[in-house]
């Protein structure tokens, strides 16, 4: 192995955050910045083509493809958990639906011992970051780099989602980044002209020419070099060859939920019994590592169609296919433009207190998977899933070799109010279905079926059929007290360790309500400016010292 190469800082993980992290520290020239990615560069077409998931969600090559132990309230069934493993992370696969969350989330962050993390802390970095298709409001940035618009989507069926919504209750909301969140409407997408707006596409793309970042693809940092309580630099491998970096100021690890607790306890960092257990040398005690694990499950309501009118019918056959791909590539319009989802709705149960503890997501097709092919009829989908579980599980490591998948144990459905809310989540969503703008079009349910009545029935259905939205957090959470599971200070330091910061949604003290990406690239822009602001008091202070020096002399 050659002598380490040193660089300011290095950023570990080139997903949703640590793009933006990268680009933000390198815009000081007088700084050196590494970016490290295990996966292989955005090159593929696929990759920026917004329905293009299809074709790289479960592909091993821009898929990390984990899943999780047998779920014992998921009648034993392993969950598929999708995750990038490219650059751009999950950014460049997911759905591309842009939703931040709820103002009481963030404040909820700050009251559990976090400053700088409130709703009116983060809103100023949410704007920072966003090119709104509709321009700059209180609400929204359009002078930022990552695209958020609304997709050209003219398709009746949503149109009839949509309005069946208002008709069940639900209130019309255009915009559900905005003053509130509850209600039904369209959802933006992080694309610009067309185009998938990934972490890497919108932050890298321009700062790809500086000579102060460098980018690394293919290459894997097994564990992390610790001198005492101080983390000095990195080893990895590319191929079958090691790789060694050192940091002259800090390590951010923004390799997600799973990447980041994973090189944490491959380098003693966690649970000293639990790192004694997989063969692996205790060197930090940290118990929260790992613990705190959350994710959003959700469960769908397919619907056989009386009309032809959903993609599983206009997608079908070769001129179709055809005339699809010539409209986005002229046009960047129709079928290739669309995102996972292309309307939804935020609810409340009746177990909700005074906000919304449901989220919705309406698809104008139908399948049993993404790599298994649209239904040979007309059908629409309508997923439910609980916003804010209760129910926490773990990710640990297994064995000291870095190859080695972690363990993943969600525990879905593990309190009683996770499973009442998902069954009312459910009956919201049939509410939905039954009404006037749907039920027109509507012949019948595929899945579960009409006999699903009773809640014990449907949280059976649940339990046999309900999936990840890929939405996991917490591993390394957010919080002032180290001895009740926390991870990371407010300035996102790990506790006990110099040199070392996390910046992705394993900090995140609690899960958002919604999808995940925009929080992700929101932890990143918050990560950027506390560590220019930490650097420049560290800066001052070393001058203060060195004048009191001087009187002194």
């Amino acid at each position: 192995m050659n002598e380490p190469d040193t660089y300011d800082y290095i950023v570990v993980g080139g997903g949703s955050a640590g793009c933006l992290l990268a680009t933000r520290l390198s815009e000081d020239p007088r700084l050196s910045v590494l970016l490290v990615e295990a996966g292989p560069a955005d090159r593929n077409p696929w990759l920026h083509i917004p329905s293009g998931f299809f074709k790289t969600i479960n592909n091993p090559r821009y898929d990390w493809r984990y899943e999780t132990e047998p779920e014992p309230a998921l009648n034993g069934r392993r969950i598929a958990w999708p995750r990038g493993r490219v650059l751009g992370g999950s950014s460049a696969i997911n759905g591309l639906i842009y939703i931040r969350g709820q103002a009481d989330d963030f404040n909820d962050w700050a009251q559990r011992g976090n400053p700088g993390w409130s709703w009116s802390d983060v809103l100023p970095a949410f704007r920072a970051v966003e090119a709104q298709g509709r321009g700059e409001s209180e609400f929204h940035g359009a002078q930022g780099n990552l695209g958020v618009e609304d997709p050209p989507v003219d398709l009746e069926l949503v149109s009839r989602f949509v309005e069946a919504g208002r008709q069940a209750g639900l209130p019309l909301n255009p915009d559900f980044n905005g003053p509130t969140q509850e209600g039904v409407g369209p959802f933006q997408l992080t694309t610009r002209n067309g185009r998938r707006s990934s972490s890497a596409r919108a932050f890298l793309g321009p700062a790809t020419r500086r000579p102060n970042l460098r980018i690394l693809t293919g290459v894997t940092v097994e564990r992390l070099e610790l001198d005492g309580r101080q983390v000095r630099g990195v080893h990895a491998r590319k191929g079958g060859g090691g790789l060694h970096f050192r940091a002259r100021s800090e390590i951010v690890l923004t390799a997600g939920a799973i990447g980041s607790t994973q090189i944490l306890q491959l380098s003693g960092i966690g649970d000293p019994r639990q790192l004694a257990a997989a063969g692996v040398t205790p060197v930090h005690a940290l118990l929260g590592v790992g613990r705190h694990l959350q994710d959003h499950l959700q469960s769908r309501l397919m619907l056989r169609l009386k009309l032809p009118i959903s993609l599983n019918d206009l997608t079908r056959g070769p001129w179709r296919k055809l005339l699809i791909g010539m409209n986005y590539v002229f046009r960047r319009r129709g079928v290739l433009s669309f995102g996972a989802s292309l309307a939804g709705g935020f609810g409340r149960t009746p177990l909700a207190s005074d906000r919304p503890d449901v989220q919705f997501h309406f698809q104008p097709l139908s399948l049993d998977s993404y790599d298994g092919g649209l239904h040979p009829f007309p059908g629409a989908t309508v997923s439910a899933c609980q916003l804010r579980p209760e129910s926490e599980g773990t990710i640990f490591i297994t064995s000291p070799d870095p190859s080695a998948r972690p363990e993943i144990r969600a525990n879905y459905l593990a309190t009683d109010l996770d499973r009442r809310t998902m069954i009312e989540g459910f009956r919201l969503a049939r509410r939905i279905a039954a009404a006037p703008a749907l039920a027109e079009v509507v012949a019948g349910e595929h899945k579960p079926g009409s006999d699903v009545r009773s809640d014990d029935e449907i949280l059976d259905y649940i339990r046999a059929t309900g999936s990840s939205i890929y939405h996991p957090s917490g591993t390394c959470r957010m919080g002032p007290d180290p001895g009740r599971g926390d991870v990371v200070d407010a300035r996102l330091r790990v506790h006990g360790l110099a040199g070392l910061r996390i910046a992705d949604c394993s900090i995140m003290p609690r899960l958002v309500s919604g999808n995940t990406n925009a929080a992700a690239i929101m932890i990143g822009e918050r990560a950027a400016a506390m560590i220019r602001e930490d650097a420049a008091t560290a800066m001052a202070a070393k001058r203060d010292d060195w004048n009191e020096t001087e009187k002194t002399a």
